[in-house]
């Protein structure tokens, strides 16, 4: 039961936010009374955070190991491009692989991410990997300058959440030459033209130029 409460309420919440949707809600969605939900949920907020953290620990777990994997594999020297690739592209996959509930997931995340309650557990559950994501890309350009790593990483999250949230927005604009939802095609350009922003910027500074 407890599976399908979360299931039914990630979809409501990836649609109409947390304020979007009430207990009686999900219950309706699930099919039975609201009073039940109480048995295993105290109140919306404690809801919400579940359906967050119940996909969090897995997707910020094989995004570490990857990370962690190419670090081993780079011998030390990562690469901008193999950072992000670890880190992108093992995300982009579980939405790729994990079916119609894993979107979900993804459009909350993107809808979560910009509510000040919704980033709070964005932290909480993300921080470390992202910092571990930080750490590569310091190594892999030692000479940048480190408030343009992380404007570089806010500009990364910011195209995958708008990804994740899959609006039809590029569907419609560019006639139906690309799809919100083609995750194959996003993961075959996003890690590449990141890199070459983050380079950019460099150069510029490098150069004597305004980087931001």
């Amino acid at each position: 039961m407890t599976e399908q409460i979360l299931d039914a309420a990630e979809h409501l919440f990836s649609r109409y936010g947390l304020y979007g949707v009430t207990l009686k809600d999900v219950a309706v969605r699930v099919g039975v009374h609201h009073t039940l939900l109480n048995y295993y949920f105290t109140d919306k907020k404690t809801l919400f955070d579940a359906v967050i953290a119940r996909r969090a620990d897995v997707t910020s777990g094989l995004r570490m190991r990857a990370l962690d994997d190419y670090e081993a594999a780079s011998g030390g020297k990562p690469t901008v491009e193999g950072a992000l690739h670890a880190f992108l592209d093992t995300d982009l996959d579980l939405y790729i692989q994990g079916g119609e509930n894993w979107k979900n997931y993804g459009a909350l995340g993107a809808l979560a991410s910009n509510t000040p309650y919704g980033a709070e557990l964005m932290d909480q559950h993300f921080d470390p990997v992202v910092l571990r994501l930080i750490g590569l890309l310091k190594k892999a350009m030692p000479d940048c300058a480190e408030e343009d790593i992380f404007w570089g990483y806010h500009f990364v999250t910011g195209a995958l959440m708008l990804t994740l949230a899959r609006t039809g927005r590029i569907d419609r604009l560019s006639g139906g030459l690309c799809r919100s939802n083609d995750y194959d095609a996003v993961k075959a350009r996003m890690a590449a033209f990141m890199a070459a922003g983050f380079r950019e910027i460099r150069k510029q500074r490098e150069d004597g130029g305004k980087a931001g």
